[in-house]
């Protein structure tokens, strides 16, 4: 079975995170989108929330888990079996951080790829880090999130 990890904070979710998973089911038998716990990273949303949007997002795609993990990515695949990482790349900062960090994975992940999806165009300006800016702000962050998910001040 070939399953690949989406890693990410999904601090919230967004809707440029969906479209990525989504374009990437046709490509493999299983894709485990999971939340990394990194203690030194303050987040907005609980790791209960993040976990309950994304089960909520995807609960209607058989070939999608939901999964949480500690410490290192690489070892997190290793222990799901997975051999391929799932990454977004939104623009050129985007491609040189995560060129890095795919290579690091190789050798920690023992040969770990790294599979790299360009942002489409409508969707290559929205982050998570946005988005928490414009809840935080009380603005209307509805069309960065996914249809139905309502977080915060979204609705109105």
């Amino acid at each position: 079975m070939k399953t690949a990890v989406f890693p990410g904070s999904f601090d919230p979710i967004t809707v440029g995170h969906v479209e990525l998973v989504r374009r990437a089911v046709p490509l493999f038998d299983r894709i485990v989108v999971a939340v990394g716990i990194n203690s030194q990273k303050q987040t907005l949303f609980s790791l209960e929330q993040r976990l309950a949007w994304l089960e909520e997002v995807f609960q209607d795609e058989p070939s999608i888990e939901i999964g949480s993990f500690e410490g290192l990515t690489a070892h997190y695949c290793k222990k799901i079996g997975s051999r391929y990482l799932l990454r977004g790349l939104r623009n050129a900062s985007d491609f040189d951080y995560e060129k890095t960090i795919s290579q690091l994975n190789g050798i920690v992940g023992d040969g770990l790829e790294t599979l790299f999806l360009i942002s489409q165009p409508a969707y290559s300006h929205i982050s998570s880090t946005i988005v928490r800016e414009i809840i935080k702000g009380g603005g209307d962050a509805r069309p960065f999130l996914p249809e139905g998910l309502v977080i915060g001040k979204t609705a109105g």
